[in-house]
């Protein structure tokens, strides 16, 4: 018998996920779940012939659903009401979700994916897969080339040789012996030419070390001349200042309140971490940094490392803050 599919009012809200997926890579519904995306390069699939673009794949973790503010305050922003009414209507939204689950209704996240409960009771979530959230792929789509076969020049050459086929005989090759002793004079003037190329290169060689070693000599000596000494030199001073630079950043939380983050920022520096607290998000948050990288991968080791020994509600942004 087929799932059921629910429909309610509250199912806007689906739009705004939809729209925090295309900025961040986590977008927690507090009391329900949060959505990942991770990025999947381009890929052929060889049973269709078809080509696929850079993409970020969704997925729905059950265990991240502490609010971190970012939905709700999207949903305050855009509905022009306050943080605690947006809270409402999430409470509320999550609540008619788990009802219709029980009741064994597939729930349709519109352009995300679908829900639904399976004989053990456990929460199933499939993603859309013809939706693509990553900003950089925008514009390009998927297309199907077809085969390339190659079998039909091979039976047109066939054809070819069998009209006017190639015949060698032995009155020809003997008539013209000179040729065997021209081959062998030629292969024994490219080794003679290769031998003295190779030559010619260790001469070269050996000719710019010795020029290079002079080079160096003579800088050498020019330092030696320009070398002089302070009398009452400065105090060396080291300052040691928080690098946070690159496209991935490792976010502590998000604050609406700029008192909350400056005590966050402390909390982490006394733990060893060099914190640092953004400007405010158009929507009026402030976020805390643990760190950020350059590269993915590392972003990605250092916020599970976090995650399982500081802050489980820890979660990564992708963004160019320089």
């Amino acid at each position: 018998m087929p799932l059921k599919k629910a429909n309610f009012v509250s199912m806007q809200l689906t739009t705004y996920i939809a729209d925090l997926l295309y900025r961040y890579e986590c977008v927690i519904i507090p009391g329900f779940g949060a959505f990942l995306t991770r990025y999947k390069s381009a890929h052929i699939d060889d049973s269709t012939n078809t080509f696929n673009p850079p993409s970020k794949v969704v997925s729905f973790n059950k265990q991240l659903q502490a609010n971190d503010g970012l939905f709700a305050n999207y949903v305050a922003s855009v509905e022009k009401c306050s943080y605690e009414t947006a809270l409402q209507k999430i409470r509320k939204f999550t609540s008619e979700i788990s009802i219709s689950l029980s009741e064994g209704k597939t729930i349709s996240f519109k352009n995300i994916g679908e829900f639904s409960l399976n004989e053990e009771k456990s929460l199933q979530f499939e993603p859309l897969q013809q939706q693509n959230y990553s900003t950089s792929s925008f514009g390009l789509s998927s297309f199907i080339s077809p085969k390339i076969s190659r079998e039909v020049y091979k039976e047109t050459v066939a054809s070819l040789e069998e009209k006017t086929p190639i015949l060698f005989t032995p009155e020809r090759r003997e008539a013209k012996p000179y040729l065997k002793y021209a081959a062998i004079a030629v292969i024994a003037i490219s080794a003679i030419g290769f031998g003295s190329l190779k030559l010619y290169e260790s001469q070269v060689q050996k000719f710019n070390y010795a020029e290079r070693q002079k080079a160096n000599s003579l800088v050498e000596n020019q330092i030696q001349e320009a070398t002089f000494v302070i009398e009452n030199p400065l105090p060396v001073l080291s300052l040691k200042l928080p690098k946070h630079t690159g496209m991935y950043h490792i976010v502590a939380g998000a604050y609406r309140e700029e008192e909350n983050a400056d005590k966050k920022v402390e909390q982490l520096r006394d733990k060893g971490f060099s914190p640092l607290k953004m400007e405010p998000t158009r929507y009026g948050l402030h976020q805390v940094l643990y760190a950020s990288f350059e590269d993915r991968m590392e972003a990605l080791k250092k916020l599970h490392e976090i995650q399982r020994v500081e802050n489980t509600d820890a979660w990564l942004l992708v963004q160019d803050i320089q």
